[in-house]
């Protein structure tokens, strides 16, 4: 049964939010041994770690073309019309991110601007398990196309008979991504960070995975590959009224706990009568659900908290970062104002998080852990770089220049002051000739 707090103090709130470990000693010296492994071994070590963790050795990584024809040709086409659906939606949304180059005159004779690029190869982590997470290939791969990316290398894990879901590689082919590899877990993480004989090395990781893939993630970091963000366990937190639907709220809170048995999900009210009724719910309904094991795992880990106010609800949403969160209030747009840290917010009782899972538009892939106080969620800008350009001529050296030296001067970099200066004696020199010549 799902965890209940009255009115809590500090020490008790605080223990309440406490997330789930998503790391610890043993899971940091084996990502260690795989990283070393994939990197000093490539493509064996590759094909070892496959049948040792997913029950398959496969004699090539590479997913062929045929493969991909064939996994969509066994989609079903309503199913088919709903992914389309969801791919437009995210497309719509995302391209209204990408930015016109604007030139800039920060001085007379000073002309800036940027220009967005798409990293050249990015690498998209696709996790397996039971779930086929090809909403997730949406949601990584349609904003990688939008921004120009010219390679885009997704690795998933195959299963027991080498095969991958086909609506993994049916969403893949339409998102735009370029070649699919056989790989999962930290192992994938290494191949697309150090390169192998089959996959070469990205300049950009991106996916969720399970706590190896994170730590793979961070440590791939330290070489010098970047990645999306910092993730952990999926999060939901929901702030309600008196007047939200304690079947909806109790069916939020559920749908985020089946992710995962290290998942969390809170609901914050100042309604005592709405905690008795979620906590009746959520027992209801979780009854009936596939997941009922991992469920209940998660909410061990969970929460229904009383507090005073609604303002109060707000205030401890700030300071937890929540990944997504639910304003099922009254007037959800001014509650929605006061929110600072977040990764995604929906409005209202009838916005549920799986809308915004699946085909709403907004990224799903957010910031984890708290990670959402100084990190957003993906968008087109994640898989670009801003390459700036800037064109000073003779009038604005003249005009920029005399100050750049002074600057440079108190800065005692005498190098930088001599690149100004020999210019403007240089114009000053021309002008002195024309001068005599009139």
């Amino acid at each position: 049964m799902i965890r209940t707090l009255y009115r809590p103090g500090q020490a008790e709130l605080v223990d309440a939010l406490r997330r789930p470990s998503a790391t610890d000693r043993e899971t940091d010296t084996a990502v260690r041994e795989i990283l070393d492994g994939v990197r000093d071994k490539g493509d064996s070590a590759l094909r070892y770690y496959s049948e040792k963790f997913d029950g398959y050795l496969p004699l090539s990584l590479k997913v062929e073309e045929s493969v991909i024809a064939e996994a969509a040709g066994s989609v079903p086409e309503e199913l088919k019309e709903a992914i389309n659906a969801a791919y437009k939606n995210i497309q719509t949304f995302h391209s209204a991110q990408l930015q016109k180059t604007n030139v800039v005159r920060t001085a007379e004779g000073v002309k800036c601007w940027s220009r967005n690029v798409g990293i050249e190869r990015v690498g998209l982590y696709i996790p397996g398990g039971t779930a086929p997470l090809f909403s997730t290939v949406l949601m990584l791969a349609v904003p990688a196309q939008l921004a120009g990316c010219r390679e885009i290398i997704m690795c998933t894990p195959p299963g027991k008979t080498g095969e991958i879901n086909p609506l993994i590689l049916y969403t893949a082919s339409l998102a735009g991504v370029t070649t699919i590899y056989m790989a999962g877990g930290a192992q994938a993480i290494a191949a697309m960070a150090y390169g192998t004989e089959s996959i070469p090395p990205v300049y950009k990781i991106f996916g969720p995975g399970n706590r190896y893939v994170t730590r793979a993630k961070e440590l791939v970091q330290l070489d010098g590959v970047a990645i999306d963000m910092p993730a952990g366990p999926s999060e939901v937190m929901i702030i309600a009224d008196e007047t939200a639907n304690p079947v909806f709220v109790a069916a939020d809170l559920l749908s985020q706990a089946e992710h995962g048995a290290d998942s969390q999900a809170i609901m914050l009210t100042d309604s005592k009568v709405m905690i008795e009724l979620v906590q009746k719910e959520t027992e209801l309904q979780s009854a009936g659900m596939e997941r009922n094991s991992i469920i209940r795992q998660s909410l061990e880990k969970s929460a229904l908290i009383l507090l005073d106010t609604i303002d109060d609800c707000l205030s401890v949403s700030n300071r937890y970062a929540p990944e997504h969160l639910i304003l099922a209030t009254a007037d959800p747009y001014l509650h929605a104002a006061a929110v600072i840290n977040a990764g995604s917010v929906f409005l209202g009782k009838y916005s549920s998080e799986s809308t915004g899972d699946y085909i709403t538009g907004p990224n799903h892939t957010l910031p984890t852990g708290g990670y959402a106080r100084n990190y957003s969620g993906l968008s087109t800008s994640s898989f670009m770089k801003k390459i700036f350009f800037q064109e000073v001529t003779k009038q604005g050296v003249m005009n920029i220049g005399p100050a750049t030296e002074m600057l440079a001067t108190a800065e005692m970099l005498t190098g930088h002051s001599n690149a100004v200066s020999v210019r403007l004696k240089y114009i000053t020199n021309e002008q002195n000739r024309s001068a005599r010549k009139a």
